[in-house]
């Protein structure tokens, strides 16, 4: 199934849902979908009007492809203003992601600041691209396209503390608006940082995720490019603390992300 038939399938059997091995990354699901599945459910609990604002995730542990997954969530504290929201998927009886979710409605405010401009980049169509390759790159790229403008590949050695370029779905129908589900799987569909700073391959993979969306969302179709930049905050001992942005190709800011990473290298 693509992104679009698992969104709507979770919510019409969030008990029960089996995720195929094409959006594997290694031995587990790729995790950028696990946590727009998780999501989709919490979203569901809170009205409409109260827009998600962050999401603290945990991978943990891994979600073996092929093995069905509940997904559940439940409302902490509905405010005012703001809803707290708990979500989990369990395989086998066991958590394997959690999110805790905060969704609030705009208010006024006399603060206005605007956001930082993305990078200045080349053109998708002058970034080096990075295919879809079978058994070589993680099959959840098969549905999401990167195009790197920014730092090195992983493993390749390069010592810039950046990490970045272009990314969008593939073969999605350009009528399709973006949402919040959408932006967790293009900002997780990079690989750690830290990786391009090895010369061979070695296991990396996402310990905590928080992510910060910016409302209201700008206007963008699933089939448009969004920039992604990271960068290396700090490293050793082998956990690894990044800082992201995605932009829409307009330069409007969409999410704001932090994540600590394990390296076994």
């Amino acid at each position: 199934m693509d992104f679009v038939d698992l969104m709507e399938q979770v919510q019409r059997s969030p008990e029960a849902l089996t995720i195929g091995p094409d959006w594997a990354q290694g031995r587990t699901t790729f995790g950028g979908l696990m946590a727009a599945l998780v999501y989709a459910v919490m979203r569901s609990k809170v009205p409409a009007d109260r827009l998600p604002r962050s999401l603290a995730i945990t991978f943990v542990a891994p979600a073996t492809p092929g093995v069905a997954v509940s997904f559940e969530a439940e409302v902490l504290r509905s405010g005012s203003a703001v809803s707290q929201v708990l979500g989990r998927a369990v395989q086998n009886g066991e958590v394997v992601t959690l999110i805790q979710g905060s969704f609030g409605t705009p208010r006024q405010s006399s603060v206005s600041v605007q956001a930082l401009p993305a990078p200045v980049i080349k053109a998708p169509e002058q970034s080096q691209g990075f295919p879809y390759i079978a058994k070589v790159t993680p099959e959840f790229t098969r549905h999401l396209e990167m195009r790197w403008g920014l730092g090195g590949m992983p493993f390749s050695g390069n010592p810039s503390r950046e990490m970045g370029g272009w990314v969008r779905f593939r073969d999605q129908a350009p009528s399709q608006m973006l949402d919040e589900a959408h932006l967790l799987a293009l900002v997780d569909a990079w690989p750690p940082a830290v990786l391009s700073l090895l010369s061979k391959p070695a296991p990396g993979s996402s310990l905590t995720w928080t992510i910060e969306f910016i409302q209201p969302l700008s206007s963008v179709t699933v089939d448009q490019w969004c920039l992604y930049r990271a960068e290396i905050e700090q490293a050793s001992d082998g956990y690894g603390h990044i800082a992201a942005e995605l932009w829409s190709a307009d330069g409007h800011l969409l999410a704001i992300s932090r994540q600590t990473v394990t390296v076994f290298a």
